[in-house]
Protein backbone atom coordinates (compact mmCIF):
# COMPACT_ATOMS: atom_id res chain seq x y z
CA UNK A 1 0.00 0.00 0.00
CA UNK A 2 3.12 2.15 -0.36
CA UNK A 3 3.24 5.00 2.18
CA UNK A 4 -0.50 4.84 2.80
CA UNK A 5 -1.37 2.86 5.93
CA UNK A 6 -5.11 2.39 5.45
CA UNK A 7 -7.55 1.35 2.76
CA UNK A 8 -9.14 4.80 3.04
CA UNK A 9 -5.85 6.64 2.51
CA UNK A 10 -5.00 4.45 -0.47
CA UNK A 11 -8.41 5.04 -2.06
CA UNK A 12 -8.19 8.78 -1.47
CA UNK A 13 -4.92 8.69 -3.40
CA UNK A 14 -6.43 6.65 -6.25
CA UNK A 15 -4.58 3.45 -5.34
CA UNK A 16 -6.42 0.15 -5.73
CA UNK A 17 -5.09 -2.22 -3.08
CA UNK A 18 -5.00 -6.01 -3.28
CA UNK A 19 -7.85 -6.05 -0.73
CA UNK A 20 -9.96 -3.79 -2.96
CA UNK A 21 -9.30 -6.04 -5.94
CA UNK A 22 -10.47 -9.07 -4.00
CA UNK A 23 -13.60 -7.32 -2.67
CA UNK A 24 -14.50 -6.07 -6.17
CA UNK A 25 -14.18 -9.64 -7.45
CA UNK A 26 -16.31 -11.09 -4.64
CA UNK A 27 -19.00 -8.44 -5.08
CA UNK A 28 -18.94 -8.52 -8.90
CA UNK A 29 -18.21 -4.80 -8.77
CA UNK A 30 -16.18 -2.43 -10.92
CA UNK A 31 -12.85 -1.66 -9.25
CA UNK A 32 -12.98 2.06 -9.98
CA UNK A 33 -16.51 2.31 -8.61
CA UNK A 34 -15.41 0.49 -5.45
CA UNK A 35 -12.36 2.76 -5.15
CA UNK A 36 -14.57 5.86 -5.20
CA UNK A 37 -16.96 4.52 -2.56
CA UNK A 38 -14.08 3.55 -0.25
CA UNK A 39 -12.53 7.01 -0.74
CA UNK A 40 -15.85 8.61 0.25
CA UNK A 41 -16.15 6.43 3.36
CA UNK A 42 -19.32 4.74 2.07
CA UNK A 43 -17.58 1.35 2.05
CA UNK A 44 -15.11 0.01 4.59
CA UNK A 45 -12.77 -2.96 4.19
CA UNK A 46 -11.72 -4.06 7.70
CA UNK A 47 -8.26 -5.53 7.12
CA UNK A 48 -5.67 -5.24 9.87
CA UNK A 49 -2.20 -5.61 8.38
CA UNK A 50 -1.43 -8.25 11.04
CA UNK A 51 -4.39 -10.50 10.14
CA UNK A 52 -2.54 -12.67 7.65
CA UNK A 53 -5.25 -15.33 7.19
CA UNK A 54 -7.89 -12.76 6.17
CA UNK A 55 -10.04 -12.93 3.05
CA UNK A 56 -11.05 -9.24 2.67
CA UNK A 57 -14.70 -8.27 3.01
CA UNK A 58 -16.36 -5.02 2.01
CA UNK A 59 -19.19 -3.48 4.02
CA UNK A 60 -21.32 -0.62 2.77
CA UNK A 61 -23.08 1.00 -0.16
CA UNK A 62 -24.17 -1.08 -3.18
CA UNK A 63 -22.86 -4.27 -1.58
CA UNK A 64 -24.44 -7.44 -0.34
CA UNK A 65 -25.71 -7.00 3.23
CA UNK A 66 -23.21 -8.60 5.61
CA UNK A 67 -23.84 -10.43 8.89
CA UNK A 68 -21.72 -10.66 12.03
CA UNK A 69 -21.57 -13.45 14.61
CA UNK A 70 -20.73 -12.73 18.27
CA UNK A 71 -18.76 -15.27 20.28
CA UNK A 72 -16.45 -15.10 23.31
CA UNK A 73 -15.62 -16.52 26.73
CA UNK A 74 -17.40 -15.23 29.83
CA UNK A 75 -17.02 -15.49 33.60
CA UNK A 76 -19.34 -18.50 33.80
CA UNK A 77 -18.66 -20.20 30.46
CA UNK A 78 -15.02 -20.05 29.41
CA UNK A 79 -14.27 -22.91 27.02
CA UNK A 80 -12.01 -21.69 24.23
CA UNK A 81 -12.64 -24.93 22.32
CA UNK A 82 -16.41 -24.31 22.36
CA UNK A 83 -15.97 -20.77 21.05
CA UNK A 84 -13.71 -22.01 18.24
CA UNK A 85 -16.48 -24.49 17.34
CA UNK A 86 -18.79 -21.48 17.06
CA UNK A 87 -16.25 -19.80 14.75
CA UNK A 88 -16.19 -22.89 12.55
CA UNK A 89 -19.99 -22.90 12.47
CA UNK A 90 -20.00 -19.24 11.43
CA UNK A 91 -17.57 -20.00 8.60
CA UNK A 92 -19.56 -23.09 7.53
CA UNK A 93 -22.76 -21.06 7.21
CA UNK A 94 -20.97 -18.18 5.48
CA UNK A 95 -21.11 -15.43 8.08
CA UNK A 96 -19.14 -12.37 7.00
CA UNK A 97 -17.47 -11.34 10.26
CA UNK A 98 -16.90 -12.53 13.80
CA UNK A 99 -16.78 -10.48 17.01
CA UNK A 100 -14.95 -11.59 20.13
CA UNK A 101 -16.96 -10.28 23.10
CA UNK A 102 -14.82 -12.03 25.73
CA UNK A 103 -15.00 -10.29 29.08
CA UNK A 104 -13.24 -12.69 31.45
CA UNK A 105 -10.53 -15.32 31.60
CA UNK A 106 -7.87 -15.91 28.96
CA UNK A 107 -9.00 -13.12 26.67
CA UNK A 108 -5.65 -12.50 24.98
CA UNK A 109 -5.02 -16.19 24.32
CA UNK A 110 -8.46 -16.63 22.78
CA UNK A 111 -8.17 -13.46 20.69
CA UNK A 112 -4.87 -14.58 19.18
CA UNK A 113 -6.22 -18.04 18.35
CA UNK A 114 -9.32 -16.47 16.81
CA UNK A 115 -7.36 -14.13 14.54
CA UNK A 116 -5.05 -16.94 13.51
CA UNK A 117 -7.91 -19.27 12.58
CA UNK A 118 -10.44 -16.81 11.14
CA UNK A 119 -10.49 -16.06 7.40
CA UNK A 120 -13.26 -13.50 8.01
CA UNK A 121 -12.76 -10.09 9.70
CA UNK A 122 -12.47 -10.17 13.49
CA UNK A 123 -13.91 -7.44 15.69
CA UNK A 124 -13.56 -6.76 19.42
CA UNK A 125 -14.70 -4.36 22.13
CA UNK A 126 -11.44 -3.36 23.85
CA UNK A 127 -13.13 -1.96 26.99
CA UNK A 128 -14.36 -5.49 27.78
CA UNK A 129 -10.73 -6.59 27.84
CA UNK A 130 -9.78 -3.57 29.98
CA UNK A 131 -12.46 -4.56 32.49
CA UNK A 132 -11.24 -8.16 32.51
CA UNK A 133 -7.62 -7.12 33.02
CA UNK A 134 -8.67 -5.07 36.08
CA UNK A 135 -10.90 -7.85 37.47
CA UNK A 136 -14.05 -5.82 36.94
CA UNK A 137 -12.94 -2.94 39.16
CA UNK A 138 -13.75 -0.31 36.57
CA UNK A 139 -12.49 2.76 38.44
CA UNK A 140 -8.98 1.26 38.50
CA UNK A 141 -8.67 1.47 34.73
CA UNK A 142 -6.51 4.40 33.62
CA UNK A 143 -6.62 6.31 30.38
CA UNK A 144 -3.26 4.77 29.51
CA UNK A 145 -4.61 1.28 30.18
CA UNK A 146 -7.62 1.88 27.91
CA UNK A 147 -5.37 2.95 25.05
CA UNK A 148 -2.77 0.23 25.66
CA UNK A 149 -5.55 -2.33 25.29
CA UNK A 150 -6.62 -0.80 21.97
CA UNK A 151 -3.02 -0.97 20.76
CA UNK A 152 -2.71 -4.60 21.89
CA UNK A 153 -5.78 -5.54 19.90
CA UNK A 154 -4.25 -3.83 16.87
CA UNK A 155 -1.01 -5.72 17.32
CA UNK A 156 -2.95 -8.98 17.62
CA UNK A 157 -4.57 -8.43 14.22
CA UNK A 158 -8.09 -7.32 15.12
CA UNK A 159 -9.79 -5.83 12.03
CA UNK A 160 -12.44 -3.61 13.63
CA UNK A 161 -13.05 -2.35 17.15
CA UNK A 162 -16.19 -1.07 18.81
CA UNK A 163 -15.47 2.14 20.73
CA UNK A 164 -18.21 3.99 22.62
CA UNK A 165 -16.75 7.44 22.05
CA UNK A 166 -20.11 9.24 21.72
CA UNK A 167 -21.10 8.62 25.33
CA UNK A 168 -19.84 11.87 26.88
CA UNK A 169 -20.23 13.74 30.14
CA UNK A 170 -22.77 16.01 28.46
CA UNK A 171 -24.89 13.22 26.99
CA UNK A 172 -25.08 11.17 30.19
CA UNK A 173 -25.88 14.25 32.29
CA UNK A 174 -29.33 14.34 30.71
CA UNK A 175 -30.50 11.09 32.30
CA UNK A 176 -31.61 12.93 35.44
CA UNK A 177 -34.03 15.17 33.54
CA UNK A 178 -34.97 12.96 30.57
CA UNK A 179 -35.81 9.48 31.94
CA UNK A 180 -35.67 6.19 30.11
CA UNK A 181 -37.40 2.87 30.66
CA UNK A 182 -34.25 0.77 30.31
CA UNK A 183 -31.37 3.19 30.92
CA UNK A 184 -28.10 1.95 29.40
CA UNK A 185 -28.18 -1.61 28.05
CA UNK A 186 -24.91 -1.58 26.09
CA UNK A 187 -22.28 -3.47 28.10
CA UNK A 188 -19.50 -1.27 26.74
CA UNK A 189 -21.61 1.82 27.27
CA UNK A 190 -22.32 0.81 30.87
CA UNK A 191 -18.62 0.20 31.57
CA UNK A 192 -17.74 3.64 30.23
CA UNK A 193 -20.63 5.27 32.12
CA UNK A 194 -19.50 3.66 35.38
CA UNK A 195 -15.90 4.73 34.78
CA UNK A 196 -16.96 8.32 34.13
CA UNK A 197 -19.24 8.39 37.18
CA UNK A 198 -16.66 6.94 39.56
CA UNK A 199 -13.63 8.88 38.31
CA UNK A 200 -15.35 12.16 37.42
CA UNK A 201 -13.46 12.22 34.11
CA UNK A 202 -14.60 12.70 30.53
CA UNK A 203 -14.78 9.68 28.25
CA UNK A 204 -11.11 9.28 27.22
CA UNK A 205 -12.00 7.95 23.79
CA UNK A 206 -13.88 11.18 23.11
CA UNK A 207 -11.40 13.50 24.83
CA UNK A 208 -8.39 11.92 23.12
CA UNK A 209 -10.10 10.79 19.94
CA UNK A 210 -7.18 11.81 17.70
CA UNK A 211 -4.87 9.55 19.69
CA UNK A 212 -7.33 6.69 19.19
CA UNK A 213 -7.35 7.39 15.45
CA UNK A 214 -3.56 7.28 15.33
CA UNK A 215 -3.57 3.75 16.74
CA UNK A 216 -6.28 2.64 14.31
CA UNK A 217 -4.40 4.17 11.40
CA UNK A 218 -1.19 2.37 12.34
CA UNK A 219 -2.82 -1.07 11.98
CA UNK A 220 -5.68 -0.11 9.64
CA UNK A 221 -8.25 -1.12 12.24
CA UNK A 222 -11.70 0.04 11.24
CA UNK A 223 -13.46 2.09 13.91
CA UNK A 224 -16.94 0.83 14.65
CA UNK A 225 -18.36 3.75 16.62
CA UNK A 226 -20.56 2.09 19.22
CA UNK A 227 -23.97 3.22 20.37
CA UNK A 228 -23.56 3.13 24.13
CA UNK A 229 -26.95 4.81 24.44
CA UNK A 230 -28.82 2.53 22.07
CA UNK A 231 -32.41 1.80 23.11
CA UNK A 232 -32.85 -1.42 25.05
CA UNK A 233 -36.61 -1.35 24.63
CA UNK A 234 -38.97 -0.20 21.93
CA UNK A 235 -40.25 2.41 24.41
CA UNK A 236 -36.83 4.13 24.29
CA UNK A 237 -36.36 3.92 20.51
CA UNK A 238 -35.38 7.11 18.67
CA UNK A 239 -35.33 9.08 21.94
CA UNK A 240 -33.25 12.09 22.95
CA UNK A 241 -30.38 10.00 24.32
CA UNK A 242 -30.00 7.84 21.22
CA UNK A 243 -30.06 10.80 18.85
CA UNK A 244 -27.81 13.05 20.94
CA UNK A 245 -25.16 10.33 20.89
CA UNK A 246 -25.63 9.81 17.16
CA UNK A 247 -24.91 13.50 16.51
CA UNK A 248 -21.55 13.10 18.29
CA UNK A 249 -20.81 9.94 16.30
CA UNK A 250 -21.42 11.97 13.13
CA UNK A 251 -18.87 14.56 14.26
CA UNK A 252 -16.34 11.81 15.06
CA UNK A 253 -16.90 10.12 11.71
CA UNK A 254 -15.64 13.17 9.84
CA UNK A 255 -12.71 13.58 12.23
CA UNK A 256 -11.65 9.96 11.78
CA UNK A 257 -11.85 10.16 7.99
CA UNK A 258 -9.58 13.20 7.99
CA UNK A 259 -6.99 11.05 9.77
CA UNK A 260 -7.37 8.27 7.20
CA UNK A 261 -9.32 5.93 9.49
CA UNK A 262 -12.18 3.81 8.17
CA UNK A 263 -15.43 4.20 10.12
CA UNK A 264 -18.75 2.47 10.46
CA UNK A 265 -21.56 3.36 12.85
CA UNK A 266 -23.40 1.03 15.21
CA UNK A 267 -27.13 1.41 15.65
CA UNK A 268 -30.12 0.20 17.62
CA UNK A 269 -31.12 -2.01 19.30
CA UNK A 270 -34.85 -2.22 19.91
CA UNK A 271 -37.00 -0.29 17.41
CA UNK A 272 -40.68 -0.73 16.50
CA UNK A 273 -41.42 -1.46 12.86
CA UNK A 274 -42.72 1.98 12.00
CA UNK A 275 -39.56 3.77 13.21
CA UNK A 276 -36.93 1.63 11.48
CA UNK A 277 -36.83 3.44 8.12
CA UNK A 278 -36.48 6.81 9.84
CA UNK A 279 -33.60 5.52 11.97
CA UNK A 280 -31.72 4.39 8.87
CA UNK A 281 -32.25 7.73 7.13
CA UNK A 282 -31.17 9.79 10.16
CA UNK A 283 -27.98 7.77 10.62
CA UNK A 284 -26.94 8.05 7.00
CA UNK A 285 -27.64 11.79 6.93
CA UNK A 286 -25.81 12.61 10.17
CA UNK A 287 -22.84 10.28 9.66
CA UNK A 288 -21.94 11.07 6.06
CA UNK A 289 -23.32 7.81 4.65
CA UNK A 290 -20.92 5.71 6.69
CA UNK A 291 -21.78 2.00 6.70
CA UNK A 292 -24.42 1.24 9.32
CA UNK A 293 -24.06 -1.79 11.62
CA UNK A 294 -27.26 -2.69 13.48
CA UNK A 295 -28.08 -5.12 16.28
CA UNK A 296 -31.38 -6.45 14.99
CA UNK A 297 -33.18 -4.20 15.48
CA UNK A 298 -35.64 -6.16 17.63
CA UNK A 299 -39.17 -5.06 16.82
CA UNK A 300 -40.85 -6.25 20.02
CA UNK A 301 -39.65 -6.91 23.57
CA UNK A 302 -41.87 -9.85 24.51
CA UNK A 303 -40.22 -12.81 22.73
CA UNK A 304 -37.37 -14.22 24.86
CA UNK A 305 -36.30 -17.48 23.25
CA UNK A 306 -37.42 -16.19 19.85
CA UNK A 307 -35.41 -12.99 19.57
CA UNK A 308 -33.62 -14.33 16.50
CA UNK A 309 -37.03 -13.94 14.82
CA UNK A 310 -37.81 -10.46 16.21
CA UNK A 311 -34.31 -9.46 15.13
CA UNK A 312 -34.61 -10.92 11.63
CA UNK A 313 -37.85 -9.04 11.05
CA UNK A 314 -36.21 -5.76 12.03
CA UNK A 315 -32.97 -6.59 10.25
CA UNK A 316 -34.69 -7.21 6.93
CA UNK A 317 -36.51 -3.89 7.14
CA UNK A 318 -33.40 -2.03 8.33
CA UNK A 319 -31.21 -3.42 5.56
CA UNK A 320 -33.83 -2.72 2.91
CA UNK A 321 -33.70 0.93 4.05
CA UNK A 322 -29.92 1.28 4.11
CA UNK A 323 -28.34 -0.76 6.92
CA UNK A 324 -25.22 -2.49 5.61
CA UNK A 325 -24.22 -4.91 8.37
CA UNK A 326 -26.48 -7.00 10.63
CA UNK A 327 -25.28 -8.28 13.98
CA UNK A 328 -26.92 -11.63 14.54
CA UNK A 329 -29.18 -12.29 17.49
CA UNK A 330 -29.70 -15.81 18.81
CA UNK A 331 -32.66 -17.44 20.61
CA UNK A 332 -30.56 -17.11 23.79
CA UNK A 333 -30.51 -13.28 23.64
CA UNK A 334 -31.48 -11.74 27.01
CA UNK A 335 -31.31 -15.21 28.63
CA UNK A 336 -27.87 -16.87 28.53
CA UNK A 337 -24.68 -17.45 26.55
CA UNK A 338 -25.68 -19.13 23.26
CA UNK A 339 -24.71 -22.74 22.58
CA UNK A 340 -23.88 -24.17 19.16
CA UNK A 341 -27.50 -24.72 18.15
CA UNK A 342 -28.38 -21.14 19.20
CA UNK A 343 -25.48 -19.81 17.14
CA UNK A 344 -26.67 -21.68 14.05
CA UNK A 345 -30.25 -20.45 14.48
CA UNK A 346 -29.00 -16.87 14.85
CA UNK A 347 -26.80 -17.09 11.76
CA UNK A 348 -29.53 -18.53 9.56
CA UNK A 349 -32.12 -15.98 10.73
CA UNK A 350 -29.72 -13.10 10.02
CA UNK A 351 -28.74 -14.48 6.62
CA UNK A 352 -32.42 -14.77 5.64
CA UNK A 353 -32.97 -11.14 6.70
CA UNK A 354 -29.89 -9.94 4.80
CA UNK A 355 -30.80 -11.86 1.65
CA UNK A 356 -34.40 -10.66 1.69
CA UNK A 357 -33.16 -7.08 1.98
CA UNK A 358 -30.69 -7.56 -0.87
CA UNK A 359 -33.51 -8.66 -3.17
CA UNK A 360 -35.44 -5.54 -2.14
CA UNK A 361 -32.40 -3.31 -2.81
CA UNK A 362 -31.74 -4.90 -6.19
CA UNK A 363 -28.23 -6.09 -5.28
CA UNK A 364 -26.69 -7.73 -8.33
CA UNK A 365 -27.20 -11.50 -8.29
CA UNK A 366 -29.35 -11.57 -5.15
CA UNK A 367 -32.46 -12.83 -6.97
CA UNK A 368 -30.66 -15.57 -8.91
CA UNK A 369 -30.73 -18.26 -6.23
CA UNK A 370 -34.44 -17.65 -5.57
CA UNK A 371 -35.19 -18.03 -9.26
CA UNK A 372 -33.26 -21.29 -9.40
CA UNK A 373 -35.14 -22.51 -6.33
CA UNK A 374 -38.47 -21.68 -7.94
CA UNK A 375 -37.53 -23.62 -11.06
CA UNK A 376 -36.43 -26.60 -8.97
CA UNK A 377 -39.74 -26.53 -7.09
CA UNK A 378 -41.71 -26.53 -10.32
CA UNK A 379 -39.58 -29.42 -11.57
CA UNK A 380 -40.17 -31.25 -8.26
CA UNK A 381 -36.40 -31.64 -8.11
CA UNK A 382 -36.00 -32.28 -4.40
CA UNK A 383 -32.23 -32.77 -4.45
CA UNK A 384 -31.68 -29.43 -6.17
CA UNK A 385 -34.12 -27.69 -3.78
CA UNK A 386 -32.14 -28.99 -0.82
CA UNK A 387 -28.80 -27.95 -2.33
CA UNK A 388 -30.09 -24.42 -3.04
CA UNK A 389 -31.38 -24.00 0.52
CA UNK A 390 -29.80 -21.52 2.90
CA UNK A 391 -29.55 -24.48 5.33
CA UNK A 392 -29.32 -27.67 3.24
CA UNK A 393 -28.85 -29.90 6.29
CA UNK A 394 -32.15 -28.86 7.82
CA UNK A 395 -34.01 -29.11 4.52
CA UNK A 396 -32.61 -32.62 3.97
CA UNK A 397 -33.60 -33.67 7.51
CA UNK A 398 -37.19 -32.53 7.01
CA UNK A 399 -37.44 -34.22 3.62
CA UNK A 400 -36.18 -37.50 5.07
CA UNK A 401 -38.35 -37.34 8.18
CA UNK A 402 -41.47 -38.65 6.44
CA UNK A 403 -41.45 -41.03 3.47
CA UNK A 404 -43.99 -39.82 0.87
CA UNK A 405 -46.13 -42.42 -0.88
CA UNK A 406 -45.80 -40.40 -4.07
CA UNK A 407 -42.03 -40.07 -4.53
CA UNK A 408 -42.08 -36.88 -6.59
CA UNK A 409 -44.31 -35.07 -4.06
CA UNK A 410 -44.20 -34.61 -0.27
CA UNK A 411 -46.38 -35.79 2.62
CA UNK A 412 -48.20 -32.45 2.81
CA UNK A 413 -50.14 -32.89 -0.46
CA UNK A 414 -49.15 -36.32 -1.75
CA UNK A 415 -50.93 -37.15 -4.98
CA UNK A 416 -52.86 -33.85 -4.73
CA UNK A 417 -49.64 -31.89 -5.30
CA UNK A 418 -50.64 -28.70 -7.11
CA UNK A 419 -47.53 -28.60 -9.28
CA UNK A 420 -47.88 -32.24 -10.30
CA UNK A 421 -51.55 -31.85 -11.26
CA UNK A 422 -50.93 -28.60 -13.12
CA UNK A 423 -48.24 -30.28 -15.18
CA UNK A 424 -50.45 -33.26 -15.94
CA UNK A 425 -53.12 -30.90 -17.30
CA UNK A 426 -50.90 -28.54 -19.29
CA UNK A 427 -47.71 -30.28 -20.34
Amino acid sequence: MNKFKTQLQAAQNNIITSQMKKVAQLENMNEQELLQLVAEGKIVIPANKNHTSLIPCGIGSQMRTKINVNIGVSEDIHSIDLEIEKLNLAIQYKADAIMDLSCSGLTEKFRKILVEKSPIPVGTVPVYDSAAIHNGIIENITKKSFFNTVRKHGEDGVDFITIHAGLTAKTVSKFAEIPRVTGIVSRGGAIMFEWMQKTGNENPFYEYFDELCDICQEFDMTLSLGDGLRPGSIADATDYHQISELVILGELTYRARKRGVQVMIEGPGHVPLHEIAANMLIQKKICGNAPFYVLGPLVTDIAPGYDHITSAIGGAIAASHGADFLCYVTPAEHLCLPDLSDVKEGIIASKIAAHAADISKGIKGAFNQDLEMSKARFDLDWEKMINLSIDPDKAKTYRARQEPSTKDACTMCGNLCAVKRFKECTL
